[in-house]
């Protein structure tokens, strides 16, 4: 077959590139049907209505993998021992759907036993984390526990990085992890039938009272859920240690069941996040609500979980009024499959 001549091939690629000149320009005034044809050859054609990418909203799961967001009632150190108590295994079940079905590569917790500055958080930048025993009168035992958990000095740093972004000032220190946190994971990750085997870090809560802030502080860090990081709240859904003590320790207070109720109905409200929010500030002012948290320390915990939930539904797991106190446990955004504990 014979080769074709220089004087064709240079007659070819002088046609290629004058066709490829109209093609490029914009404001070409000759050769319209010859532009757009060539247009049409080697342009590619817009996506279709089907083809495109859809709007992801908050609330919808779609491609974006979020974590879910937990809240734990924590009770006392005594509740590693008490393993007859009803709450013990619904701890080891939140504990094994966090390890063996959300697998996160980290989790951040939020403890009713620290607060930072009224106006400041800080986050906990130990990577050989201790124990704190912030606790009195127990066995001699108990002082003597320990708990296999490691920091992360990078990822501390990321999530001081994306409070300040938020403008929330975050400091970070060296801290061991407190009762609230390590004494339900004795529980909930058992270092040896279900180990947390990944960094664990601990952010503080304000030195305030208020909702609102409590609410902000969890809607900075919610964007940390498509790390992959399970956001995990540590407090008490009713909390009156007064009447523990003073009263008979199993006789049923009143305000126990009303405020439980009245927190789960808050928590569970499908309304817009606005709306919701308004009714978990609005729960701060009803008649039980200082008789249920004479201080509100291990309610605001709850706080941050719904700020962090975004628009993500919340669904109370479980709960046990018990006392001066309620058991409840809460979640918000989806596992993978439905349903309560």
């Amino acid at each position: 077959m014979p080769f074709p001549s220089l004087r064709s091939l240079t007659l070819l690629v002088t046609f290629l590139v004058l066709a490829f000149s109209i093609y490029l320009s914009q404001n070409t005034q000759f050769l319209p049907s010859s532009r757009n044809f060539l247009r049409s050859v080697f342009s590619t054609p817009p996506l279709s209505t089907e083809q495109k990418t859809p709007m992801v909203l908050s609330n919808m799961t779609s491609t974006e993998r979020r974590t879910p967001v937990y809240f734990l009632s924590h009770g006392g150190p005594n509740i590693m021992y008490e393993k007859a108590h009803p709450v013990y295994p619904q701890l080891q079940k939140i504990g094994r759907e966090i390890t063996q079905k959300v697998k996160p590569k980290a989790v951040l917790v939020f403890s009713a036993h620290w607060q930072g500055e009224p106006n400041a958080v800080e986050v906990n930048t130990f990577e050989n984390t201790e124990l704190i025993y912030d606790f009195y009168g127990f066995p001699d035992h108990y002082y003597k526990e320990t708990y296999p958990n490691k920091g992360s000095f990078p990822l501390a740093q990321r999530v001081i990085e994306v409070l300040t972004k938020h403008n929330i000032e975050a400091t970070g220190t060296r801290r061991g992890l407190d009762h609230g946190v390590w004494a339900p994971f004795k529980v909930a990750f058992d270092p040896i039938t279900n180990p947390l085997d990944c960094p664990l870090i601990q952010v503080s809560l304000f030195a305030s009272e208020s909702p609102s802030q409590h609410l902000a502080l969890g809607r900075a860090i919610s964007s940390l859920r498509s790390e992959n990081i399970v956001l995990l709240m540590s407090g008490m859904a009713v909390h009156n240690l007064r009447d523990m003590q003073f009263e008979a320790a199993r006789t049923l207070m009143p305000y126990a069941p009303t405020f439980d109720e009245a927190l789960r109905a808050a928590v569970e409200f499908d309304g817009d996040v606005e709306e919701r929010d308004e009714k978990m500030v609005e729960l701060l002012s009803r008649k039980d609500a200082r008789a249920a948290h004479p201080n509100f320390d291990h309610l605001l915990p709850v706080y941050v979980g719904v700020g962090a939930a975004a628009g993500d539904m919340g669904v109370r797991l479980w709960t046990l009024v018990e006392g001066s106190f309620s058991w409840a446990m809460f979640r918000w955004g989806e596992v993978g499959e439905e349903g309560r504990l």
